[in-house]
């Protein structure tokens, strides 16, 4: 036992004699940096500089400038990051406070409802029915002599007590069991979006707020341009098409988006078997009596209930044929009156249908865009012009470099506004009378060389596409350019190139007569590429 506790003396001796060691040296060599080494070098710099000329000298002051500029930079850049934990710390702080009293908040008003309700059903059931005084008849209190009586707002609470039970029954027994969940849900928290005025944002600046709150949020980098497009491209269609090698951010774009909007985005992702529009929103089964329900139609009915800017990704849509199972929606949104978007679900209404299906349709509200992604190869489909020249296509194939953002945060935006920034943008910026003379002109250059028309559809796009591309930071002729690129040219993919070659050449020579010299740079890439490829 005494040889045990000598070695343990011994050890706990070394050890703190070590650790002492270690914090002697460690403080020695602090001092000796900033105090010593730094006397050290100014007396060095007192033995040399006797001895510098005139560039001597100038050479000490810009090593001395550089070097301190160096320094602060340092300084800076790690007074930047400690400010960012301790804005993220408290921030991170503040909401686990606010969500523990929203618990507690709502826990309360539950107790609260429960109380309200258990004294309802005292008054109404022992007070009165149980008594035998009275009975309800019809949503009536009659009397013992048969009259009806009066009791204040007892009537009518007894009556709307009976329409809601009635409608919990129904409910229970609905069709419908997941939207009618939504309906549940958002009685109980409305979405509903109360904007400041720090919210009311012009479309460049939410181009750029997005841009910044994506690379500081969710670390991931868009350039304005792509994001200029993608805004464009909402003004202009309810379908975008996200086209491009994997990798370049086609799902994590729209994704990105919905946080931006403080909305989580819904993906559906497309399965090689779909045929039919069943596929995608479901059908009634005539066995269980109930109405199977997708994911893409809980998620398309939750943005009735919402005011909010929504988005649905349909991952990998061409690995079955668009045109079929998403036929009804391309065949709607051509319809001038948005009131009549309407989606058929099932023939026979009920009273138990959800709240926003009426007389067995759901009507495809206005907040809410489907975004597809896209990848060209051997296991999918080609995307037909009957899809393109309904939606507006954005190609990434590179993805933006790293770029150190601001710390941003997300928009409180309803819908309602951003599409009256989209309003403002066609009545304040719409295109100009040169450049649309200078489109027909193109227009009949086009279909004389090439027997393609741009057709009136494309012209409607164009006039809503311009106006908000130029919105959101961008000029009207960069525009023109993306939207004959994506709309007119990627047509030429079906003509018989080998033989055009000419005409091609005497296309790129027209751009730059009538809009300037390398000014329609996508327009004039594209044309080259066709060039090359045959």
């Amino acid at each position: 036992m005494s040889a045990f506790a000598s070695y343990y003396t011994d050890f706990l001796w070394t050890l703190l004699n070590n650790v002492w060691n270690f914090i002697y040296a460690f403080l020695h060599a602090v001092y000796k940096f900033f105090i010593l080494d730094i006397g050290e070098y100014f007396a060095q710099l007192g033995e040399h500089i006797k001895e510098f000329n005139v560039l001597g000298w100038v050479c000490l002051i810009l090593v001395v400038i550089v070097n301190t500029v160096l320094v602060l930079a340092i300084l800076y850049r790690l007074y930047q990051l400690l400010r960012r934990y301790i804005l993220y710390r408290a921030r991170n702080i503040e909401k686990d406070k606010l969500e523990e009293e929203i618990a507690r908040l709502r826990e309360q008003a539950d107790m609260l409802v429960q109380e309200k309700s258990q004294i309802f059903n005292l008054k109404m059931g022992q007070g009165l029915v149980s008594s035998g005084r009275i009975q309800i008849s019809g949503g009536e209190i009659i009397g013992a002599n048969g009259a009806p009586m009066s009791l204040g707002g007892g009537t009518n609470q007894t009556s709307n007590a009976i329409e809601t039970e009635e409608r919990e029954v129904a409910v229970s027994n609905s069709r419908f069991t997941k939207l009618i969940d939504l309906d549940r849900k958002y009685a109980k928290e409305p979405a509903h979006v109360h904007m400041q005025e720090e919210d009311m944002l012009t479309l460049s600046q939410i181009v750029t707020r997005f841009t910044n709150f994506a690379a500081s949020q969710l670390h991931l980098y868009y350039t304005e341009e792509t994001v200029r497009v993608f805004f464009a491209g909402m003004a202009t269609s309810k379908i975008i098409i996200l086209e491009g090698i994997s990798g370049t951010g086609k799902t994590s774009l729209p994704y990105a988006m919905g946080k931006f909007f403080n909305n989580n985005t819904s993906i559906v992702s497309v399965q090689p078997s779909w045929r039919d529009r069943s596929e995608l929103i479901g059908y009634f089964n005539e066995f269980t009596k109930k109405f199977n329900e997708s994911d893409f139609l809980s998620s398309l009915y939750e943005t009735t209930l919402r005011e909010d800017p929504n988005f649905i990704i349909l991952d990998e849509m061409n690995l079955a044929r668009i045109e079929y199972y998403f036929a009804d929606f391309l065949s709607i949104m051509e319809m001038p009156d948005v009131s009549e978007w309407k989606i058929d679900l099932i023939a026979s209404p009920q009273s138990s249908d959800p709240t926003n299906v009426h007389y067995g349709k759901l009507l495809v509200p206005q907040n809410v865009w489907f975004i597809g992604t896209a990848n060209n190869d051997d296991s999918t489909f080609t995307i037909t012009d009957k899809v393109y020249d309904r939606a507006v296509s954005i190609i990434l194939n590179t993805r933006a470099s790293y770029f150190d953002a601001p710390l941003t945060e997300s928009l409180n935006c309803s819908h309602a506004y951003l599409d009256s920034l989209f309003v403002q943008a066609q009545s304040a910026m719409h295109m100009s009378d040169e450049n649309s003379a200078k489109i027909m002109e193109l227009d009949s250059f086009i279909r004389d060389k090439f027997k393609i028309s741009f057709g009136n559809r494309i012209m409607k796009q164009m006039r809503l596409f311009v106006p908000a591309y130029v919105a959101c930071g961008g000029d009207e002729v960069s525009a023109i350019d993306y939207m004959i690129t994506t709309k007119i040219l990627r047509k030429f993919n079906s003509l018989n190139l080998p033989f055009l070659i000419k005409e091609l050449g005497e296309l790129n020579a027209f751009f730059d007569k009538k809009f300037g010299k390398g000014v329609m740079k996508y327009s004039q890439e594209y044309v080259r590429d066709l060039q090359k490829s045959n």
